[in-house]
């Protein structure tokens, strides 16, 4: 996607449930499609890959059956080649796997996008862009942990703005149809400054799901912070 294809285009937003209350899970999904996102965004760990244990295909599933918005599922799981065809067969929409987690990557990014999803490749925070190089041509998206995955509510870690900006150059320069995805730690004070850098589409977790305001206040907070509202 060019600079010019990129202007005017509004940055669309792919709340996570993360940290949305799960007992209620169909009510936090609705309240964010009625709120006006564009994705919903599902964590899937499995306690070695990252450390920490989070949800399966059944909650994938579910949540595909209770909302019209498209289901982004970010595999923080080893050997994810495995699982690939299971999450789409349960309404995965995008399927993205860690560049650390698959050995044979272009197998993967290939096997997703004949199941009929889009590919994405996510890359954790000391992972350096030239992992990506040879894989770009083949992925619709490139999501770049802005903190270490594995649990939400972390800190936006201040180095990925530099590269966020590279890989945005390296997309615009090569012509490649991806892309970016940021996710970690991106709240209404630095939302802006994400966008900027070159994101596509911001994942936001603990800024929607907060007790400190409702679901539809806290879109219109990133969207006033987008100059959106």
């Amino acid at each position: 996607m060019t600079v010019e294809q990129r202007a005017g285009r509004r940055v669309a937003i792919a709340p996570s449930v993360l940290t949305a209350d799960l007992v209620r899970l169909a009510d936090a999904v609705a309240a964010i499609e009625a709120a006006g996102a564009d994705y919903v965004h599902l964590d899937v760990m499995d306690g070695r890959f990252v450390p920490n244990i989070t949800i399966g295909i059944p909650v994938v599933e579910a949540v595909a059956d209770v909302t019209h918005l498209p289901v982004d599922v970010h595999l923080m799981i080893v050997e994810p080649e495995r699982y690939v065809d299971q999450f789409i067969a349960a309404g995965a929409q995008i399927v993205t796997v860690h560049v650390e987690a698959s050995v044979h990557l272009h197998r993967t990014v290939q096997r997703i996008r004949e199941a009929g999803a889009q590919a994405g490749v996510a890359l954790n925070p000391a992972t350096p862009l030239a992992a990506i190089e040879e894989i770009l041509p083949f992925v619709d998206l490139v999501l770049v942990m802005s903190v270490n995955p594995g649990f939400g509510g972390q800190t936006f870690i201040p180095t990925s703005l530099g590269k966020i900006e590279r890989l945005r150059r390296m997309i615009d320069e090569r012509g490649a149809r991806a892309v970016i995805q940021v996710d970690g730690g991106i709240k209404a004070s630095n939302i802006r400054r994400v966008v900027d850098a070159g994101a596509d589409i911001i994942v936001a977790g603990s800024a929607v799901f907060t007790p400190e305001r409702s679901v539809a206040e806290a879109m219109a907070l990133l969207r006033e912070a987008l100059g959106e509202a």
